[in-house]
């Protein structure tokens, strides 16, 4: 695939406001339905830090314990009102993340150019899982998780993304010889590898070591303000926001700061409209 521009139709603002609007509708049916999540990663740290989004980013990610996961999983795909969506691979063979999401379905947002990965703004949902107390078997266990993400990553990868030379062997390959669906089962496996009820600590395994917790610490929530409202995050966010970034206070230099801008953005038009190859329902 050639080279592409960005094309962002809207500012940072915009694309905020539109995914606080998908966290509003998600924060209601979880407290309808007695489901505890809490928002984690930058949104929390935007909610202690500026109550509200980190003024240079644009996305909101919330985590649920694996049990409380599957609950939301069963229950938000009915419940959601128009425009929104939920995907994830738990009901769509071509999804190909570890994570699920739930999309306003009015937009449209491309993450990356030759990326099979076609929807509209989003709201990261990510898994919480049981991890082993012994360190051996957990970093055993994120090598398998990267692993796989890695394949995933190759069988939804455009393979001539950097050419047609050895850079398109691996991904070709990948592609050859799997299924989408094969790599979404054994991701599933790998993810609930240790038995939640038997294990003490679990972890976002995308994040490795350093967010792993006791189940009796992140299952105390409360509610910060952000944006003028209340979301639910971890009681002990001192400990959680330094394990992710150490002087979690301090606002880094404009060239340190990690912004994140889709490479393709468009809040008028509908995804299912859009004209790709590319599109996963």
């Amino acid at each position: 695939m050639a080279n592409k521009e960005k094309i962002v139709k809207c500012t940072v603002e915009e694309h905020q406001q539109c995914s606080f609007k998908i966290m509003q509708v998600v924060d209601r049916i979880c407290r309808e339905n007695d489901i505890p999540y809490f928002i984690t990663n930058g949104t929390l740290l935007g909610a202690v830090r500026h109550k509200g989004f980190i003024p240079w980013d644009d996305d909101i990610d919330i985590a649920l314990l694996r049990p409380d996961y599957e609950r939301f999983v069963t229950i938000i795909k009915d419940k959601l009102p128009k425009p929104y969506e939920f995907v994830g691979m738990e009901i769509s063979e071509k999804y190909s993340m570890e994570l699920s999401k739930v999309i306003d379905g009015s937009t449209t947002l491309i993450e990356r150019w030759g990326f099979n990965q076609l929807g509209g703004v989003y709201l990261d949902v990510w898994p919480l899982d049981a991890v082993s107390d012994c360190k051996f078997l957990r970093r055993l266990h994120f090598s398998l998780f990267k692993i796989m993400n890695r394949l995933l990553y190759m069988r939804n990868r455009d393979p001539y993304k950097r050419g047609h030379g050895l850079s398109s062997w691996w991904p070709r390959f990948v592609q050859f010889t799997f299924k989408n669906r094969t790599l979404q089962r054994w991701m599933h496996k790998v993810q609930t590898l240790c038995n939640f009820d038997k294990h003490e600590y679990v972890c976002m395994l995308d994040n490795g070591e350093k967010t792993i917790i006791k189940k009796s610490v992140i299952g105390k929530r409360k509610e910060y303000e952000f944006e003028g409202q209340k979301f639910f995050g971890p009681e002990d966010y001192d400990t959680y926001l330094k394990a992710l970034y150490n002087d979690y206070m301090q606002i880094p230099p404009e060239n340190k700061r990690r912004i994140h801008r889709p490479d393709y953005l468009d809040l008028e038009h509908s995804y299912h409209d859009y004209k790709d190859t590319r599109v996963f329902k």
